[in-house]
């Protein structure tokens, strides 16, 4: 009796291929929520990152809330420092990103960074918040120049430098 060549060839059996599928699937989302949980940034206001205390130092975090009238300091060439609040407390921020053109005190923003330990929020990018409030005038409309002055105060073009 001789075997035919078919026979000679052995079946993987069913449960074996199942069982590689779904020890590979567990791996790759191990490995998945293991990426996720390194790049997550968290998003907080000055009140939470104070509340936090130590679990915030060193962790990745975008810092909400309104440039504090008075504190933006440029003494130093390339660190803009300020404070951000939330009307319920404040966080220091120093920061080298240059900051967008309509950057100003009391206008809202998210700073991405990490709380050092000496409680200075260290900025690595620096965004500003802004109403979508421009409409274009339509044919014949009159333009209300002391509205289009007052949506624009505080900001300021290179030729005109610093407002005192």
């Amino acid at each position: 009796m001789s075997v035919s060549p078919r026979k000679a060839k052995r079946r993987i059996p069913r449960r074996m291929i199942w069982g590689v599928l779904v020890v590979g699937i567990v791996v790759f989302l191990a490995m998945a929520i293991n990426r996720l949980g390194r790049s997550v940034v968290y998003y907080w206001g000055p009140s939470e990152l104070r509340s936090a205390g130590d679990q915030a130092v060193g962790a990745s975090i975008r810092l909400g809330g309104r440039v504090v009238p008075g504190s933006v300091d440029k003494r130093e060439k390339d660190t803009l420092m300020f404070d951000v609040s939330d009307n319920r407390s404040t966080i220091r921020v120093r920061t080298r990103a240059t900051p967008p053109q309509m950057f100003r005190e009391g206008i809202g923003v998210v700073v991405e960074g990490t709380l050092g330990r000496d409680g200075v929020f260290d900025g690595a990018r620096l965004l500003v918040s802004h109403g979508n409030e421009y409409r274009q005038p339509r044919n014949g409309e009159k333009i209300d120049m002391r509205q289009l002055m007052r949506s624009t105060e505080g900001l300021e073009t290179p030729e005109q430098g610093r407002r005192p």
